[in-house]
């Protein structure tokens, strides 16, 4: 028996256009979508949901999260950050490898598929990592299931540190898969670290961290996955950018390389580290104003093909210290569409850029199928925001397990209504409507 959802009176924003119309939900699939006040069904709909003021969008998906299953879930895990995307309008995440163990042999990954299919209430992709070891694994990914190889070209988190050019050529050769890449020169950092330490002591403060992971060590190390890129014919998606420089150079890049940029490095700038302390540190750390400004430009001239977020939920009591002790990571999901849409508001880009840069593209580069857009036959992920609703963020409201925010206090002028994941409304004004629920693994059609 079908279950049809109509919601009417909405202003749809789809592939570049914005239009008044109708969609109508039947199952887990869109079945058709009308533009205009009227919607002339077949058949009457089960449930009809009036979107009169709303925008409805695809829901949003994310390329890059961390959500600490297996072992490190003390910080969060696949169920509690999983609802903490839906309440954000987020459908769809690609998890990245760098959890305990890590997810770098295939009975890894098939331990943490298992993981996220009994825990996420949205969609979910596995990305697999690179080390130095396991390359002769990468050609052998199914590619019906990999999400991607992520590629740690900097130290971070987990350290899974691939540094030596012959064994990243390795990787660029072998993998068949997109690779995600962490560009960040270690020697680089590990030499500006040693400095900063005899200047300022063993754990200099969280305003020298632009110095220490500097401009110059995202530069190098992009330049080597561009170079290697190039000599491979590799797919290159660089991940979470930071610097003005590394997207001049990605402009003429070629067609095998694009750029991710995070939200943080899109709201937040050095200036704001006297504020918010190491509740911003992240790796890349954020820069200067001029780089923020920038990636932000990259947003509509091209330079930018996808927006992500990088979540990464630490307790509170590890973002304690500064360059040195605190944790590197935040925990933003659940507030990236609003954060997005508050740059619609100030005029940096507009709403049907947005959704090409998070929900269309995403789909595109590793080949989702039958998702990321609102067309009829596709699974129906969406998302119902409505603007003009004045509110602010508080602990609460937080659905993810760390509960802090570094947008706390911000008052936001949109707010997610609702939240369909694969047809079924999983997220209703302020509440996860089944705990229960069960997200899917995507498939790719490579």
């Amino acid at each position: 028996m079908h279950f049809r959802t109509e919601i009417r009176n909405v202003t749809i924003v789809n592939e570049g256009r914005t239009f008044l119309g109708s969609l109508l939900i039947d199952d887990d699939r869109i079945d058709r979508i009308t533009e205009g006040e009227v919607c002339d069904l077949r058949t009457p709909a089960d449930k009809v949901i009036d979107g009169t003021g709303c925008f409805l969008l695809p829901g949003i998906i994310d390329t890059h999260v961390h959500f600490r299953d297996p072992g490190l879930t003390r910080k969060g895990d696949f169920f509690s950050e999983s609802k903490a995307a839906a309440a954000g309008g987020v459908t769809t995440v690609f998890d990245m490898p760098n959890c305990v163990p890590q997810t770098t042999t295939a009975e890894a990954f098939r331990e943490k598929w298992k993981i996220a299919s009994s825990k996420s209430v949205v969609n979910f992709g596995i990305c697999f990592g690179a080390t130095q070891s396991n390359a002769s694994e990468l050609s052998r990914l199914d590619r019906r299931k990999v999400a991607a190889v992520k590629l740690f070209m900097g130290s971070s988190t987990g350290n899974m540190l691939v540094d030596d050019e012959a064994d990243l050529l390795t990787v660029f050769e072998q993998s068949r898969l997109p690779i995600i890449a962490h560009c960040e020169d270690s020697t680089i950092i590990a030499e500006n670290l040693k400095a900063a330490k005899k200047t300022y002591g063993p754990d200099p403060a969280i305003i020298h961290h632009p110095e220490i992971r500097s401009e110059e060590a995202c530069l190098r190390s992009t330049e080597l996955a561009l170079k290697l890129a190039k000599q491979t014919g590799a797919r290159l998606h660089v991940a979470h950018l930071s610097t003005a420089v590394e997207l001049e150079l990605l402009r003429s890049a070629g067609e095998n390389v694009t750029a991710e940029a995070c939200v943080g490095h899109l709201l937040f700038s050095s200036e704001d580290y006297a504020r918010f302390g190491t509740r911003i540190k992240v790796n890349p750390a954020i820069k200067s104003p001029a780089d923020r400004d920038a990636l932000r430009k990259g947003l509509t001239d091209g330079s930018i093909f996808s927006v992500a977020t990088d979540h990464a939920p630490h307790t509170l009591a590890d973002k304690v210290g500064g360059c040195v002790g605190a944790a590197s990571g935040m925990p933003i999901i659940q507030f990236s569409l609003l954060s997005m849409l508050s740059l619609v508001d100030a005029g940096v880009l507009d709403i049907a850029q947005l959704v090409k840069l998070m929900c269309h593209h995403p789909a595109d580069l590793f080949s989702i199928e039958n998702r990321g857009y609102l067309r009829e036959g596709y699974m129906a992920d969406l998302v119902l925001v409505r603007p003009h609703v004045a509110w602010t963020l508080t602990p609460n409201k937080i659905q993810s397990n760390c509960n802090w925010s570094p947008l706390e206090g911000q008052t936001f002028r949109w707010k997610v209504e609702r939240t369909f994941c694969n047809g079924f409304p999983i997220y209703n004004r302020g509440h996860i409507t089944d705990e229960k629920y069960r997200g899917r693994p995507v498939c790719f059609a490579r």
